[in-house]
Order: C-alpha cells, then structure tokens, then sequence
C-alpha cells in the first residue's frame, strides 16, 4: 500500500488530481514521467490522487498498461490514490476493483452507464455496483455533460442511505450548485454525509465551496490554484479563495474546451516538468501554432497576476 494511505472515507477532504497518464513521444507509457508527475502533484498541494479518469485515457490503455501504471503510482504516492473501474459489465468491474484494491488503492470511482434514464435505473445500477464490489468504498462519478446521465438529488440521497460503500460523490453537474446545496441540507436534517469533490476543471470550485463541497477532485495544470482555493475556503476566507482562482481563470477556462483540454493541459504540464512529453495516445489531436500562441500568452499573463495578488 502506497505510504500514507487509507481506505477512503466519508471524511475525505482537499484536492483530489485527477492525473493524466503519461506516454512517451512514439505513444508508449511512460513510467518514468509517472514518478514526476505524482511528486509533481504532491508538491503542489494534492491530498490525493485519481488515476484512470476520463482525462486518463484509460479507454487507450490495454489491462496489463492499466495494472502497470496504477502499480507504480501506488509504489510512488504518499497520498490516498482513487482508481476509475466503469466498465460495460460487472465482471470487469470487479476483476480491476479487486487488483487494485490488492495494490493498495483506497477506493475506486464508477460512472452510471449512458443507458440509464430513470431513477430507479440508476438506483438499481448502483445497487449492483456496490454487490459487486463488495465492502470497497467507491465513489459515484455524477457528470452528466459525458454520460448523458442526469441524477437527482433525491436518487443520490437514496443511494447514500441504502449503500453504505458509497463514501464519496464526484460532482461534476454543470449547472449544478444547487445540488450541493440540496445534498448538504439533507445531511444537515440528519441523512448520511458524504464527501463532496467537485469536477469540471476547477471552474466553480470557490461557489462549490462555498455550498458545502469538501474540495476538488479534477484536473487542471496547475493543482496549487485549486489548493489555494479550498485552503482558504476552508478556513474561511472566501475573498482569497476568489483572488487565488481569479489569477488563474482565463487559463483554466481556455483548458476546458472540448477535444482541446487535455492536449492544453499536457501541453502545460510537459512545459512544467511534470511529464516528459506532452503527447495523447493516438487516436488524437494536435496543437495547432495558434493554439500554442495562446496558451504561453495565457501562462504568461497568468505569472503577471499571480504577483500581484501575492
């Protein structure tokens, strides 16, 4: 088990990176930019990792590259690490929650299959979910701008108090805020708590906060912004928490274009250090020089902010 870990627990809290997975140039993975990158994230304020993601390419990776690259962030990281098992089958599901769970991961993350319409689908899915895994926390990933798959807060509230295992909800709803706040008014009327980390890239997380979230689990190239923000909110300080992620808005917005976030924000963390190359496992797009313009213009308005805000 990677040092520092636990099982993953309704009290989790903080930033939560959702991690890229690193390939060489020629699009083969790249192990030794793994270790960067988990130092990388860790220096920067992540209280854990997930890995395996939608932004992981983890469709592009056989079962053996999964099994190596979840094994050698575990032997790397020091913080909690949540590994994504979605599968179209429960077999799978199983199969990939068990190998990592063995490795030392502190809990997996599911997403509800695009099939799913009504509540009671989705509630019956879940129920599935957690029979299937058995007594391993998982976290329920709610990003209905991917799987076409909206969930009420009703329906998560039912499976909050039936599925005990479920510890943690992903949510990454957009428009969404006034769900945290619907799920935090049940839990204060006296439901199950639940961890909240929100997604979408960082770019509501200080009103997230300010909801009841718990902080952020997502990717952006620069994790200390969503550090900041969720340090400062925590203790109180919304007007930090806003200054912190108004330095580094118009670059987390340009990264979440569609078919264009993740080469942008390869592109940065390559340009970082965090990885040795900035490529996508094919099939995939590329930079175009205007792409690349922008961004290092952006970078470079944003390192003039962060000066000033101190």
């Amino acid at each position: 088990m990677a040092a520092g870990t636990s099982r993953l627990d309704e009290t989790a809290r903080g930033v939560y990176v959702i991690a890229v997975t690193p390939f060489t140039d020629s699009g083969e993975l790249d192990l030794a930019s793994t270790d960067r990158m988990v130092a990388f994230y860790e220096e920067r304020g992540a209280t854990g990792l997930t890995v395996l993601g939608i932004m992981g390419e983890a469709p592009k990776l056989t079962a053996a590259e999964s099994a190596a690259f979840v094994k050698r962030v575990l032997s790397r990281a020091r913080v909690p690490v949540v590994v994504g098992v979605s599968a179209p089958g429960f077999a799978a599901m199983r199969e990939l929650a068990d190998a990592v769970m063995d490795m030392g991961a502190a809990g997996v993350m599911v997403a509800p299959p695009s099939s799913l319409r009504t509540d009671d689908q989705i509630y019956a899915y879940f129920e599935g979910v957690a029979e299937t895994l058995r007594d391993t926390p998982f976290v329920l990933q709610d990003y209905p701008l991917i799987t076409g798959v909206q969930i009420a807060p009703s329906t998560i509230l039912r499976i909050v108090k039936n599925l005990p295992t479920c510890v943690m909800l992903k949510h990454e709803d957009w428009p969404g805020l006034n769900k945290i706040s619907a799920l935090r008014a049940a839990s204060e009327n006296g439901e199950r708590r639940i961890s909240i980390l929100c997604g979408n890239g960082g770019l509501f997380l200080p009103e997230e906060m300010g909801r009841g979230a718990d902080g952020a689990m997502t990717g952006f190239a620069y994790p200390e912004m969503m550090a900041g923000v969720v340090e400062a909110a925590a203790r109180g300080d919304a007007e930090r928490a806003h200054d912190i992620f108004d330095a580094y808005l118009p670059l987390a917005r340009y990264e979440q274009q569609q078919n264009l976030g993740l080469l942008v924000r390869k592109y940065v963390l390559a340009k970082r250090g965090a990885i040795g190359s900035a490529a996508l496992r094919r099939p995939a797009g590329k930079l175009s020089a205007g792409d690349v313009a922008d961004v290092e213009r952006l970078i470079a308005r944003q390192d003039k902010r962060l000066k000033e805000i101190g």
